[in-house]
This record gives C-alpha cells, structure tokens and sequence, in this order.
C-alpha cells in the first residue's frame, strides 16, 4: 500500500472547494444524480489518471473519452459507492485498492440532464484493469499526468455551436467536453498545470460532432 501523495491531497483539497460556474450549477429539482471517479495512481511513467474510451456502439457519451461513472442507483447510498460500482463494472478496478479523498461540488449537464459529482480518489492498490463491459467501453488507459500537462498535447476545441472549452490529445484519444473541463480545472487549481498556448483552438473533428449529435437525439 502506497500512502496519498502531497500532490494529491493538495489537489483533493481544492477540488472540494472548487467554485462552480453559473452554467454548471444544478438547477434545482432537476437532473438525474451520476458520479464519476477520478482515480489517480503511481504508473510505470510516474501520477497517472484512470480514462476510460467509452464505445460507439454504447448509449452514454457514445465514443468520447471519459471517467468511468454512470447514474446512482438506489441500492448505492449516494455518489462514491456509485462511482466505485461504475468503475468496478466498466474497467474491473478493485473498490478495495481505492481510497476516496473527497468529492467535487456537483456539476449540471444539460444536454444530458445530469447532475454529476466527480469523486477524487487514491489507487493505493492498483490492479489490472480493461474494458469489462464491452458494450459500453472500447479501451482503458492509465494516462500520465505528465502528457496532460505537456503544452504539446493542450489545446482548445471549439464546438458548432460556438462554444469553446479544453481539450487534451493523449495516448491516441481526444480528451473533450466535460471530462477535459474538470480535468483542466484540478490540474490547474491543484498546482500542476504547465504554460500551454491557449490560442490554439481548433474545431471539434466531424466524427465526434456526429457522434454529440447522436447522444442528443438519444437523449
């Protein structure tokens, strides 16, 4: 067992007081309660987050990197249990080799009507893992902090509807929309962000327009 890095509780610490923007307050009385977990550990290439690549074929965020998460069921007992029993579920992650630190504010997703609560947590124990429910997931990757944070891989997409939010390109994946969004948000407040040139924007590839568009319709 490797205890929680400094760096770690420094960033568990602030994504708990993280200020959550007009946009991305719930409204009250509605949305559908989800977690996702954010699972950091100590890889082969040094801090690492845990991402999931969820599948074309799949009926949640068709085709988009992710955190493994999805809705709290009943029998949960609230957000971390649901995160833990998403995570177990999607990538085969033992519940017993994490060690939750905390929980971000709740976040609104409109075009899904989620209400989402990200759960940090430590993998103090890290176990094999892959996409266990292949319906849903096409690929797991352990991705290193230092790709995230490497200018090189930065950048800004820009959606057709003219919004334009954070963007990540890393182990052959486009980090975008919510999950880039939270993501830039701890590795900045957390301390660990490097100098990136956010005038490089470019717009959302067509593929993953179509797929957005898809989840709408689903949705």
């Amino acid at each position: 067992m490797t205890e929680v890095p400094a760096w770690l509780e420094k960033l568990a610490a602030q994504a708990a007081r993280t200020d959550v923007p007009a946009r991305l307050r719930p409204p009250a009385g509605r949305g559908r309660a989800a977690a996702v977990l954010m699972l950091f550990g100590e890889g082969p290439l040094g801090p690492d987050v845990l991402l999931i690549q969820r599948s074309t074929r799949g009926r949640r965020h068709a085709g988009q990197p992710a955190f493994p998460g999805g809705g709290i069921d009943p029998d949960d007992g609230g957000p971390v249990e649901a995160a833990l029993r998403e995570a177990e579920e999607e990538t085969g992650v033992d519940p017993a080799g994490v060690r939750v630190l905390g929980t971000m504010p709740e976040l609104y997703l409109g075009h899904s009507d989620n209400r989402v609560t990200p759960v940090v947590a430590w993998w103090h124990e890290p176990c094999a893992v892959h996409a266990a429910s292949p319906d849903e997931v096409e690929s797991v990757e352990r991705v290193p902090i230092d790709e995230l944070v490497d200018p090189a891989n930065r950048l800004s997409l820009r959606h057709p509807s003219g919004f334009t939010g954070p963007a990540f390109r890393v182990r052959g994946m486009l980090v975008w929309g919510f999950t880039a969004m939270v993501l830039d948000k701890v590795l900045r407040e957390g301390g660990l962000e490097r100098p990136w040139d956010a005038g490089r924007v470019e717009d959302l590839p067509p593929e993953d327009v179509y797929l957005a568009a898809r989840r709408s319709s689903a949705e």
